[in-house]
């Protein structure tokens, strides 16, 4: 086995060793075509590469500073996210209008304005803008916190581009203000028009309810208790008032009685004293009985208790004139006797009338308080219809009126620069590091493709050439043996006719390259979009 590899081993070494051979015979037959296959496409990149102009880019650190006021005290009413703000500002920045008037002022793409649109140039100039987040490690549980970002311009003039990152970055910080302000403000005159419009539909309902509470007053769920405390006491002077009509007519029976009795038998009052003063003593007797039931019931200024306080006292005064008087007057008392039983049967009518309106009146205040009563079922179902969007428009204007409060004290927040804002945390400085095109990477890569198509045309020739330039290479190909090889006999005026060629071609060669030097100079030279279009391919 070993010397099974090893014999490999050694038709292996003849082989390379022919290989290399054969590379050098072709070099050498074609060493010029691949050098001017090499040169002229590495001399074009090579002009393009240091003919195109050079950008510099600056970059400005903004930092995101949260609401200063503590949430918890002042609630901020722009709720929108960071990360969509950045979008809508950077619509705003990047309008046609403001890059216009940016461009206008600073003089920006001296070369392109004459060559290019103004809509060109601004597209040109949303390009060579660009935003990045700096955004912190998501906690468990949590989203990505941006806590500032990078705003940077690309641009021939190193002193011109920094000026334009820092106007940029003074544009997002006076942008975001602007926003905040206008979503603080917005939202305080929705609140405030919205208060507005239901502080009216509030006092709507409120009439609406004042006139049923009007219309229907005493008939109100809320006064139901009242009514039946009301309905109580009438029923209870009813039932007084009804005790004390029929004693009134007991009365009046009672003095009717008498007055027929002494207009039947007036001896009866006029023979003895003792005959004279029965009357009297009954009369007071029963007038001390009436009048300690009445102050039972009634207070000392109720008009029976004063009729019958009245009565007593006369009666006892004509008793004591009685007694007084003697036998002798006995025979006068018939006349004021009958007349006193007479006024007193007059007083007990009139009272009873009274006592009678009494009656009716209380009967039909108890019957308004009944209706009322049998009312109040109605009249709650009613009030609650009346009350219920009253109510429920009540609580919503509070709620409007806190939240009114609260965007009021956030839009002075924002007025003040009190919310969230922007920050220049690092200016942009003057780059002497440029930024496009990146010349070496462009160099390295030219320079392997233009070798790769030097030895691709070496080899294409080489596989296109089907002459033999060797005796072994004639002997590969036929059978029959080669008896002898004439070498080419060259003589003095060949030697000096390839030279002529030789200088001829090189001259050729040597022109051409310099007029593709200077036409891809002409071509790279200024040609900001050549550098656009390598930069997108991350050059």
């Amino acid at each position: 086995m070993r010397d099974d590899l090893k014999r490999m081993a050694e038709d292996e070494e003849p082989q390379k060793g022919l290989a290399v051979e054969r590379l050098r015979a072709a070099w050498a037959r074609r060493k010029w075509l691949a050098v001017l296959v090499f040169a002229l496409p590495f001399v074009a990149a090579l002009s393009v590469i240091f003919a195109l102009p050079t950008f510099y880019r600056s970059t400005a650190l903004v930092l995101v500073e949260r609401q200063q006021v503590p949430e918890a005290f002042v609630p901020s009413t722009v709720t929108s996210e960071l990360e969509t703000r950045l979008h809508t500002i950077s619509q705003e920045i990047l309008s046609r209008s403001r890059l216009e008037s940016l461009i206008t002022r600073l003089g920006l793409y001296p070369g392109l304005r004459k060559q290019v649109s103004t809509e060109e140039l601004v597209e040109r100039m949303r390009k060579d803008v660009k935003l990045e987040l700096k955004t912190t490690n998501a906690r468990e549980g949590r989203q990505n916190a941006t806590t500032a970002f990078a705003l940077s311009y690309r641009g021939s003039d190193p002193q011109t581009v920094a000026l334009v990152t820092n106007t940029i970055a003074s544009f997002y910080i006076e942008e975001n203000l602007k926003v905040r302000e206008r979503q603080a403000t917005g939202t305080a005159e929705f609140l405030k028009v919205q208060l507005t419009e239901t502080r009216k539909r509030l006092d709507e309902l409120e009439a609406r309810v004042s006139e049923f509470r009007r219309r229907y007053l005493g008939e109100l769920p809320q006064q139901m208790q009242a009514n039946l405390a009301s309905l109580e006491s009438l029923n209870t002077q009813l039932r007084l008032a009804s005790d004390n009509l029929l004693r009134a007519a007991e009365r009046r029976e009672s003095l009717t009685a008498l007055l027929a009795e002494a207009a039947s038998s007036p001896q009866a009052f006029g023979g003895s004293p003792g005959a004279a003063a029965e009357p009297r003593t009954v009369r007071l007797t029963r007038l001390r009985q009436e009048l300690a039931s009445a102050r039972a019931r009634y207070t000392e200024e109720h008009p029976s208790v004063g009729r019958l306080k009245a009565e007593l006292i006369a009666t006892e005064r004509e008793s004591a004139e009685a007694s007084a008087g003697g036998a002798g007057a006995t025979a006068g008392l018939l006349n004021p006797y009958g007349m006193r039983l007479r006024e007193t049967l007059s007083a007990t009518e009139s009272e009873m009338k009274v006592l009678k309106a009494e009656e009716q009146r209380l009967r039909a205040a108890i019957g308004a308080y009944q209706t009322r009563l049998e009312n109040t079922p109605k009249r709650e179902q009613e009030f609650q219809e009346v009350s219920r969007d009253y109510e429920s428009t009540r609580q919503h204007y509070e709620s409007l009126g806190k939240r009114y409060e609260a965007a009021l004290l956030a839009e002075s927040m924002e007025q003040r620069q009190k919310g969230e804002t922007f920050r220049i945390l690092d200016p942009a400085f003057p780059s002497n590091i440029p930024a496009a095109p990146n010349r070496l990477k462009l160099f390295v890569m030219s320079l392997v493709l233009c070798v790769g198509l030097g030895g691709g045309a070496l080899m294409l020739a080489e596989m296109l050439d089907t002459s033999f330039h060797s005796t072994a290479e004639l002997r590969e190909f036929s059978v029959v043996p080669v008896l002898v090889s004439i070498p080419r006999i060259v003589t003095e005026a060949d030697r000096r006719r390839r030279q002529r060629r030789f200088r001829l071609a090189a001259a050729g060669a040597m022109l051409g390259l310099i007029l593709i030097a200077g036409g891809s100079y002409f071509i790279g030279h200024g040609n900001e979009q050549l550098v656009q279009f390598l930069a997108r391919d991350g050059s």
